[in-house]
């Protein structure tokens, strides 16, 4: 029953409903979650709002399998990490229910697959296996049905010709990229596209420096001849994902929210004023919904937020890891 709702949520009075049905459901049969609700001395049954439910840090899927009980994984997802660095795993019990998620995700914000040729420039995810981000972006250049659409390694020259044919004869094109990796691309040869979205994720992933949002957006327009780049926040921890069209405010999917706590309070919220993201993500429904990561960012009262660093003593890995 929860696994149709999800999908169903159209009031902001569903959504905060549902939540506390998949956190009660997730107390009862995620053991790692009910173990650190128990420490938090949290009675399940006195949590009536969505401020009250804890949420699970992020570093946990480094140390513990949290998938619920009574159930095996069709899939581990891994993050990606510097050289030597503990990397987390998801516990995906159920694919369709992430497949379901990154589809309805993707065609609220932009339609149909179908609809474009997508060109995919993500090496540091290709090079490795277990990648989240690499089976999204292969079903969508799949649902694509575009002989045109495909993965690109190192093949720069080829990628060139291809956005380019494509941009020239209008077909309505998508690049998603690694953010060095298109900066890389720009660098070997500049563009004046005008049917092609750019979107960037991942940052620099230890190949050069770190840059604030604004800077590399500025730069990758220059180098794209665009006026707007786009981005997809989402991690190896998530089974969703938010975008952001072009202005650095992401939108969430109706079931997919994002908080900021105090880090001085961790237990309390802001809004727009610098915090700790925290994300509910409903569509991770057999593992936890309810994760506290280690990016920073502002949320604003439209339900938009914006990513905005890190804190410092975060590993460097994950989408749209930019520093203050």
């Amino acid at each position: 029953m929860l696994e149709k709702e999800i999908f169903n949520i159209s009031t902001l009075e569903d959504f905060e409903r549902l939540a506390l049905e998949v956190f009660r459901f997730q107390y009862e049969n995620v053991p790692v979650y009910r173990t650190f609700c128990n420490l938090l001395n949290i009675n399940s049954i006195e949590v009536k709002t969505i401020d009250n439910i804890p949420f699970l840090p992020i570093q946990f899927f480094k140390s513990h399998k949290i998938i619920a009980e009574n159930l095996s994984e069709e899939i581990i997802f891994t993050s990606s990490g510097t050289t030597g660095s503990i990397t987390s795993k998801h516990y995906v019990a159920d694919l369709k229910l992430y497949e379901k998620s990154f589809l309805k995700a993707f065609e609220r914000q932009y339609g149909k697959p179908s609809d474009f040729a997508i060109l995919a420039l993500l090496p540091s995810y290709l090079e490795r296996e277990g990648s989240s981000l690499i089976y999204m972006v292969e079903s969508l250049i799949e649902k694509s049905d575009n002989p045109n659409s495909g993965f690109y390694l190192y093949e720069m020259d080829a990628l060139i010709e291809k956005l380019d044919l494509l941009d020239r004869n209008n077909q309505s094109t998508i690049l998603i990229g690694v953010s060095y990796a298109l900066l890389d691309f720009i660098e070997k040869n500049g563009f004046q596209l005008k049917n092609t979205i750019v979107m960037e994720t991942g940052g620099m992933k230890g190949r050069r420096k770190e840059m604030i949002k604004e800077e590399l957006h500025q730069i990758l327009k220059n180098g794209f001849g665009v006026k707007k780049i786009h981005s997809e926040y989402g991690m190896t921890e998530l089974l969703s994902q938010a975008y952001s069209v072009g202005n650095g405010l992401f939108s969430c999917p109706p079931w997919m929210k994002v908080l900021t706590r105090d880090p001085e309070d961790a237990l309390s919220y802001k809004v727009g004023k610098t915090g700790g993201i925290n994300v509910i993500d409903l569509a991770n429904l057999y593992s936890c919904s309810f994760i506290a990561t280690q990016d920073l960012g502002k949320t604003f009262a439209d339900g938009t937020f914006e990513v905005l660093g890190r804190f410092d003593n975060s590993d460097i890995r994950g989408c749209n890891l930019m520093v203050l």
